[in-house]
């Protein structure tokens, strides 16, 4: 059974998120504020992470970085705030996921669902279990990857992401068949969170000096190329 933790300062909300998640099996620990969570994280963590942003004490935003800091468990942001630079802000600083206020419960849970249902396929040992282009590195056994023999850091849905592409470096591969052999969403469903996560990874790749990169194939998706300005 998956424990997910939930902070959010408004009662009502975070018990019918509880509630939902209980319905379908998974164990929830709620929280009326990020401190609070945060404590109980460090004592004793959780398989995911669901973050109002506007809350007392530590807003979800800095408590997404702090919790980024010590761990890369999937963390989903629910919050009122719907502007397109609150959205970027949160995936950009490792959020798996953002939901706005109001939505449905129903949405929520299909989203945690399809996040594990992502990490428990990415354990599920494949023959393509060593990856490589460039001077990247990924073990999808051991969910590593070097650059240059050196570590390199990714949040489970940044991993997924590479590791999708890399096994299909020879293609150019779509936003939707993005959402659905890595977000596994099977309908449809309004999100620009792989634009996000690529602009995650790119900043990262090139911090990393990592010799490629993610190029955009204009009104389609991405195809991974070598960058020969960090050969």
């Amino acid at each position: 059974m998956h424990k997910i933790y939930i902070a959010d300062d408004e009662k009502n909300i975070r018990e019918l998120m509880a509630t939902f998640l209980r319905n379908d099996n998974f164990e929830v620990v709620v929280f009326e504020d990020g401190d609070k969570l945060l404590s109980e994280y460090i004592k004793v963590p959780s398989d995911m992470v669901i973050l109002d942003i506007m809350m007392p004490g530590t807003d979800g935003l800095t408590l997404c970085t702090k919790l980024r800091e010590i761990s890369n468990v999937p963390i989903i942001i629910v919050s009122a705030r719907d502007s397109e630079i609150d959205r970027i802000t949160g995936i950009t600083l490792g959020s798996d996921d953002y939901l706005t206020k109001p939505f449905s419960p129903m949405e929520l849970v299909a989203r945690v669902k399809s996040i594990f249902r992502r990490l428990e396929k990415d354990n599920i040992k494949s023959e393509f279990n060593l990856l490589s282009f460039g001077n990247l590195e990924m073990n999808l056994d051991a969910r590593s990857a070097k650059i240059q023999n050196i570590p390199f850091d990714m949040t489970p849905t940044e991993f997924a992401l590479m590791s999708y592409l890399m096994e299909h470096k020879q293609n150019a591969v779509s936003r939707e068949e993005l959402l659905k052999n890595v977000w596994k969403f099977d309908f449809d469903v309004d999100t620009r969170a792989t634009d996000d996560v690529i602009k995650r990874l790119r900043k990262k790749l090139t911090n990393a000096c990592c010799n490629i990169k993610i190029a955009p194939v204009w009104g389609f998706g991405f195809k991974l190329e070598e960058d020969n300005e960090n050969n």
